[in-house]
């Protein structure tokens, strides 16, 4: 995949105010720490992940996408929301089954009547697999702008486990072999992300897409898997399973990677993976050999917010202007299931 003329115009997140430490989880599930012997402090120290955010019960995906699409027409007032000629919306979490969630977000938005509009959802990986989707029709002139949203809502999931740890714990059936497989479900955030890739002809200087390759091992498909409404959601993962899988599977990529974009790993300033968590981002950077290049981190203040992780790091790069112009970014997505999504940029004026 080559996308020689494919920027991106602007990029911006919207947060909750509201914050819950791994501490407080931990004091939630605390019969069940002591009656299985769990060291306090366990979350934090296994995953470096301190706290997250999490939105009132009842938040709805399509306003947090909202939201963060307005915030970036504010931030950025030479984008048109007018000219939008692609909506994408791409979290895990959805309003409803039917219709898109991208419908409402465009109704809010008061987008064109001309904006083509669609839900991409590929697990934690919906953002990036909406850039390349979109970055193909912007390379071929079929558009000139796409807006891709992300509004994911962890907060469901966080109080579903919690009670289905407890609700075991009381009758007896979970030890500590079986609570592995909830695990995963404390590390999760919430966050609204919003993204506009344009043609390079309209923002000569605006930060390029270069290309990206893409691996897929649907083999582990069975390693993560969630279920539920969005209020009521849950999931069962084996994460240290899920970790090695995908890590093998972004090494067989970043190889493909380093052929399709020309690199090597000196060519590499920033890397960006997705946030997971402490484990899973140096299992990945020294098995790639990448441990050299620089990288940030989001996921020790907001956990693992799924699609969002990467464009919301990303844009935590561009507020606190760590990145220079022509420097190299690799960002390195992947979304159980199992597929990995290595993307090239080349930064420049945003």
């Amino acid at each position: 995949m080559n996308f020689e003329n494919v920027v991106i115009a602007g990029i911006e997140c919207h947060l909750s105010d509201d914050i819950l430490s791994s501490s407080q989880i931990e004091e939630q599930l605390a019969p069940l720490y002591k009656g299985l012997k769990l060291p306090e402090g366990r979350l934090e120290l296994m995953t470096g992940i301190k706290e997250r955010r999490i939105w009132p019960r009842g938040t709805r995906p399509s306003s947090l996408s909202i939201a963060a699409a307005n915030q970036l027409f504010s931030r950025y007032p030479h984008l048109d929301r007018k000219k939008m000629d692609l909506l994408i919306h791409s979290s895990v979490c959805r309003d409803f089954l039917e219709p898109s969630t991208a419908s409402v977000v465009h109704a809010g938005l008061e987008l064109s009547s001309d904006a083509m509009i669609f839900d991409l959802s590929n697990a934690c990986l919906g953002m990036v697999n909406s850039v390349v989707v979109a970055a193909h029709m912007i390379s071929r002139k079929q558009i000139q702008h796409a807006l891709i949203v992300s509004g994911e809502n962890g907060g469901p999931l966080l109080e579903e486990t919690i009670s289905t740890l407890n609700r075991l714990y009381s009758e007896g059936s979970i030890n500590r072999k079986s609570v592995k497989k909830y695990f995963a479900n404390l590390t999760i955030g919430s966050a609204a992300t919003a993204m506009v890739i344009s043609h390079r002809d309209l923002y000569p200087e605006a930060p390029r897409i270069l290309g990206g390759v893409v691996q897929t091992d649907s083999s582990a498909n069975i390693l993560c898997q969630g279920d539920g409404n969005p209020n009521q959601l849950m999931m069962e993962t084996d994460s240290e399973a899920l970790m090695h899988k995908g890590v093998e599977l972004a090494k067989k990529n970043w190889s493909l990677a380093k052929e399709n974009l020309n690199w090597s790993e000196s060519d590499v300033d920033w890397v960006l993976t997705h946030q997971v968590g402490k484990a899973h981002e140096e299992l990945t950077l020294n098995t790639l050999n990448l441990s050299q290049a620089k990288t940030h981190r989001t996921y020790p203040f907001l956990g693992n917010t799924g699609s969002s992780a990467l464009p919301i790091t990303l844009n935590s790069l561009v507020r606190e202007n760590l990145m220079q112009p022509q420097e190299r970014v690799a960002l390195m997505g992947i979304g159980s299931g199992l597929t990995s999504i290595i993307l090239g940029l080349e930064w420049g004026k945003l």
